[in-house]
C-alpha cells in the first residue's frame, strides 16, 4: 500500500506493517505453513480411504488376477497349482456356459442402450417442461432407483408368476395351461429379466439427464428459435449436443451396468436356463460346492478387462478436456 493511500485509512484501522493479510500469507507473500496438527489431520482424511481402497478394491483384485493363473479349490493354501493360461483356455473353449452368457450381456447392453436409456431421456424430456405436478412423477420414475436390483427382481418375481402373477391375470391367462412362466421358460426370461432391469435403468437415466437439462443455457433454445428451428430441431441440434458431458457419463453407466448384471438373474434362477452372465458365472465357480477359483478368477478377470474399456474411455476424455482448458 502507497503512503499516501494509507494516510487516508483512519489510524484505528490501518494494519501493522508486515502482518499477514486477509489471503492468509504472511510477509513477503510466504503461504502460512501447515501445523503439525493440520498435516495429522490431512494424513488421516487422505490414509484412511486409501487404504481402505486398496484394502478392499485393489488387493483382491491383485489376487483375482494372480489366482487366474492357479488350480485350487479354495480349501487348502498348500494346493495352490501354477496353471499358466489354463483357465483362460479352458472358459473359451471347453466352459459351456461362457459364450451364452457374452451373448446375453450384449443382449442386456444393446437393450439398456436402445430402449432403457431413450426412455429415461424421453422421461427427462417430458418433466423439464414444467407441467404440474412434475416434481411428484420424478420422484415416482426415480423411486425403483432406490431399491437394490435383488429386491426389483423380487418384485418382479410376483408381476411374472404363472399361476397369479399380475401380467398372466392380464393377459387372461392365469391358471390355465396357457399361462406362460416369464421367468422359467429359457425362451423368454432373458427378455422379462432386461425389462425388470429398465424399470431401474430409466429412472437413473432420467436423473441425470434433468440435472443436464437444467444446465443448458436457455439462450441456446432463444437463438435457435429465433432462427426458426422447431422443438425437435431444437433439441437433436442444440441441446442434446451441449449435453456431451452427460451423455458420455451415461454411456459409461450403461456399459457397466449391462456387465455388472447380477442381481436380478440371480434371484430369478441363480443365472441359469437361459440367464447365464458372466458376473453370475463368477459367483458359482467361486462360492459353494464345486468351486474352482482359478476358473471363477479367469471369468473376473475377463470382466475387469472388458470393464476397463469405457471407464478409460470416460478418463481420457474427462482428462484430456482439462488439459485442453
Amino acid at each position: 500500500m502507497s503512503s499516501t493511500a494509507r494516510e487516508l485509512i483512519p489510524p484505528e484501522s490501518r494494519e501493522p506493517e508486515g502482518a499477514p493479510g486477509r489471503t492468509g500469507r504472511a510477509k513477503g507473500g510466504r503461504v502460512r505453513r501447515l501445523s503439525g496438527r493440520d498435516k495429522l489431520v490431512l494424513s488421516l482424511m487422505v490414509g484412511i480411504p486409501t487404504l481402505i481402497e486398496l484394502t478392499l478394491v485393489w488387493l483382491p483384485m491383485l489376487m483375482s488376477v494372480g489366482l487366474s493363473f492357479t488350480r485350487w479349490n479354495g480349501l487348502d493354501l498348500g494346493d495352490i497349482r501354477p496353471a499358466g493360461l489354463d483357465n483362460y483356455q479352458f472358459i473359451s473353449q471347453d466352459y459351456p456356459p461362457f459364450w451364452p452368457a457374452v451373448q446375453h450381456n450384449m443382449l442386456w447392453l444393446l437393450f439398456l442402450a436402445l430402449i432403457a436409456t431413450p426412455l429415461g431421456l424421453l422421461l427427462a424430456v417430458l418433466l423439464d417442461q414444467n407441467i404440474r405436478g412434475s416434481k411428484i412423477y420424478q420422484s415416482i420414475f426415480f423411486a425403483p432407483v432406490m431399491l437394490s436390483l435383488a429386491l426389483i427382481g423380487i418384485i418382479w418375481q410376483l408381476f411374472y408368476q404363472r399361476d397369479n402373477g399380475l401380467l398372466n391375470f392380464l393377459l387372461g391367462t392365469a391358471g390355465t395351461p396357457q399361462a406362460v412362466d416369464w421367468f422359467g421358460d429359457s425362451s423368454v426370461n432373458i427378455w422379462a429379466a432386461m425389462i425388470a432391469a429398465t424399470w431401474r435403468h430409466a429412472g437413473y437415466v432420467m436423473l441425470l439427464y434433468l440435472a443436464g437439462l437444467k444446465g443448458v443455457d436457455p439462450s441456446l433454445k432463444e437463438a435457435a428459435a429465433i432462427d426458426g428451428a422447431n422443438g425437435y430441431q431444437t433439441f437433436f441440434r442444440v441441446v442434446f449436443p451441449a449435453m456431451r458431458p452427460i451423455n458420455i457419463v451415461i454411456v459409461v453407466i450403461t456399459i457397466i451396468e449391462s456387465l455388472r448384471a447380477f442381481d436380478v438373474v440371480y434371484v430369478i434362477n441363480r443365472g441359469t436356463n437361459g440367464l447365464e452372465m458372466l458376473s453370475a458365472l463368477v459367483i458359482q465357480n467361486l462360492v459353494g460346492e464345486g468351486q474352482v477359483i482359478g476358473v471363477g478368477s479367469a471369468l473376473a478377470v475377463v470382466l475387469l478387462v472388458i470393464s476397463l474399456v469405457p471407464i478409460v474411455f470416460y478418463l481420457s476424455r474427462t482428462f484430456g478436456k482439462e488439459n485442453k482448458a
